[in-house]
């Protein structure tokens, strides 16, 4: 049954395709050594560099103290907490993807979901750095939870700094269960047709002895159902408790009340950005276009539309109470923004997160992947000086003017940003060249279910189970 257009209604796989194919397409990128050219090996081996980076920057810190980084009083968060709210709104996506749409039957993010599932994990992961290293002496930061002791060092339960360490934490773990889980059939799939030794004994030992059995699907099913419904309340209370960081202090510009759900929308925003900022070049690269169609680029772009505009009325009510309020603090804070020292990055957050996703409104231009991946960059930057507008553009203005001073980060501080951002990138294409990059099993229960039978009988007759 052919497909004459990616855009035609209801269709989420295109071209012949059939069991065989979907296996062959998706492995290829595995077990084919051909298919990665150099561009790949150079970009991982900026992945490799970035992350030596990231080393030799914690390993300075740490033997120097965190003075090497640039806060100072009264900007005591700067570039540490930006990376951290940053990089834990990058893995948003992942989490709203994989659970959301899977309780809401939503067919078309099973050509997305392992990707953004892995790009959660790392990106929580390298938001978990920053915190760690703020405390000073990292070395302690089992202090921070509730394990029972005899000298009572207990957390104080009534910050909310407290709170991000449960939140982050469980939400690190039940997302890693959540992407090992969906994984184990496809990992047996890869373990029967791989032919590297080594290989087949790491899937085999990753499939957890798995044969298909109606009884294995049927414990999938439940377990993967069980994981969504814990997952879900993941997508809005992580980044709530984020923002309660800010929000339950007086400072100006962070007393909001409108944070929790402008902060959650600004994560998911960021989020569907970044995998599509690395999904369009994967997609183009690899040959995937007929399982990641334009139809899923579309209703992506669609999404972040969506989310842009909740960021874009948020930006306008922080900016309309700030002057209403009749606050002297938050009326100079306000007035800051447009016109202080900083003001090039506050315009240079507007452009990028209000007017590039605009272009979104239009049908062609969502099925433009150039023009959908320079808009995914801008906004990415935009989140991350929304982070530097809220966090140390902020601190910069206080009750007492005399001790105002401007905060300009430090090399340690671009360096070690720099190099989570090759550590990102190296554990995105390892996972690429070692890991199934797309759910295998789902794509072919979407065949059987939509698609029709005809293509289950064309591959019964190939003897292809």
């Amino acid at each position: 049954m052919a497909v004459s257009t990616e855009l035609a209604p209801d269709i989420l796989v295109t071209g012949e395709q059939d069991y065989e194919s979907i296996t062959r397409i998706i492995d290829k990128v595995i077990l084919d050594n051909k298919i990665h050219n150099k561009w790949f090996y150079i970009t991982l081996g900026i992945g490799v560099a970035g992350t030596g980076l990231m080393i030799a920057m914690i390993t300075w810190l740490l033997y120097i103290g965190v003075g090497v980084w640039g806060d100072q009083i009264p900007v005591a968060w700067a570039w540490d907490i930006i990376n951290f709210v940053w990089w834990i709104g990058i893995g948003h996506a992942g989490t709203l993807i994989s659970a959301i749409l899977l309780l809401m039957r939503q067919q078309w993010r099973s050509a997305i979901n392992r990707f953004a599932e892995a790009m959660t994990i790392f990106a929580v992961m390298c938001a978990g750095i920053y915190p760690m290293l703020h405390t000073g002496r990292p070395w302690v930061d089992y202090w921070l939870f509730p394990y029972p002791n005899i000298l009572a060092l207990w957390p104080q339960f009534r910050s909310p700094l407290f709170w991000d360490v449960c939140a982050v934490s469980t939400y690190f773990i039940v997302s890693v269960l959540f992407w090992y889980m969906g994984l184990v059939p496809d990992l047996a799939t890869m373990r029967d047709r791989t032919k590297n030794k080594f290989l087949k004994y790491g899937y085999a030992i990753g499939s957890l002895g798995w044969r298909g059995s109606a009884k294995h699907w049927h414990r999938y099913e439940q377990s993967n159902l069980i994981l969504a419904a814990l997952a879900t309340p993941l997508v809005l209370s992580v980044h709530t408790t984020v923002s309660y960081d800010f929000a339950m202090s007086i400072i100006p510009g962070w007393n909001e009340t409108i944070f929790p759900p402008y902060f959650v929308a600004g994560a998911v925003f960021a989020g569907f950005a970044m995998v599509m900022l690395f999904g369009i070049p994967i997609r183009a690269r690899y040959r995937l276009k007929d399982l990641i169609t334009m139809k899923h680029i579309d209703w992506m772009c669609k999404v972040m539309l969506a989310t842009g505009l909740i960021v874009f009325y948020g930006y306008v009510m922080e900016t309309f109470m700030g002057w209403y309020s009749g606050n002297k603090g938050e009326v100079d804070l306000t007035i800051y923004w447009f016109i202080g020292e900083n003001k090039i990055e506050y315009w240079a957050l507007l452009f990028c997160n209000c007017f590039m996703p605009q272009f979104m409104w239009f049908p062609k231009l969502r099925q433009n992947l150039v023009v959908v991946w320079i808009v995914c960059v801008f906004v990415n930057i935009g989140m991350w000086l929304e982070r530097y507008y809220i966090i140390p553009m902020s601190l910069q203005i206080n009750p007492l003017p005399a001790i105002d001073r401007p905060y300009h980060p430090t090399w340690v501080d671009i360096c070690l940003f720099a190099g989570t951002i090759g550590f990102f990138t190296l554990s995105m294409l390892l996972f690429i060249r070692t890991m199934p990059a797309i759910n295998i099993f789902e794509i072919k229960d979407y065949i059987y279910k939509v698609m029709g039978p005809d293509r289950i009988k064309k591959a019964e007759a190939a003897g292809v189970e």
